[in-house]
């Protein structure tokens, strides 16, 4: 009896510095996204990777993908496109975002599972010398995860355009946003990013 009094003691304690450390849990502050401080980065959107995104109807996935380059294409916000062993599998990128990007140089990874390893891609992304990044790409999970995380250990702020990124499942999208969310990446779609960047109906008119 002694024996179940200590231990129900000892959980008592244990759910209470649990509760209170619970009390001082902090969250990234509030980001606005600012033209003059935004760089899109476009990871692995290759036609052969396309064929793992079940988590969106196809045809609307590529049309948010799509939607994103035209933010960066309308607003000259700075691209940086990357390919993982664009020549195997894994196939080429959409063409319409090489259509869309002619002078973009694209950086070819022929081994890196996470882009930010590639020096040439952090380089790319240094030049833009830009602190806000949004980040969209295939798989959600590692092509936008491990970057996105690596570059906040850097100190840049990054926002992962979710619509825009693709993966196997739900479960794995899921556990994929709220992996990022938890570690400050910010999540927003491409219509959320639009409007963000652009703050103002009349700043943009025909």
């Amino acid at each position: 009896m002694r024996t179940f009094l200590k231990l129900a003691v000892c959980a008592v304690i244990a759910i209470q510095s649990v509760a209170a450390g619970a009390g001082k849990v902090s969250f990234p502050k509030y980001n606005r996204l600012s033209m003059n401080d935004t760089a899109i980065l476009l990871i692995d959107h290759q036609v052969g990777l396309q064929a793992l995104v079940k988590d969106f109807d196809i045809v609307g996935f590529q049309n948010n993908v799509l939607a994103l380059a035209d933010i960066a294409k309308g607003l000259n916000i700075p691209v940086v496109i990357t390919a993982s062993v664009p020549e195997g599998p894994n196939g080429p990128l959409m063409p319409e975002i090489l259509e869309m990007f002619p002078d973009v140089a694209v950086v070819s990874r022929h081994g890196e599972v996470n882009a930010w390893d590639n020096p040439e891609f952090r380089a790319a992304v240094k030049k833009t010398g830009r602190k806000q990044l949004i980040m969209a790409g295939i798989v959600t999970d590692v092509c936008i995860s491990f970057p996105a995380l690596a570059a906040i250990e850097e100190g840049y702020k990054v926002f992962a355009a979710v619509d825009a990124s693709g993966t196997f499942n739900e479960v794995v999208r899921y556990a994929s946003w709220d992996r990022m969310s938890q570690n400050g990446v910010q999540l927003m779609t491409w219509f959320s990013i639009l409007l963000e960047l652009t703050r103002d109906w009349r700043a943009h008119g025909p």
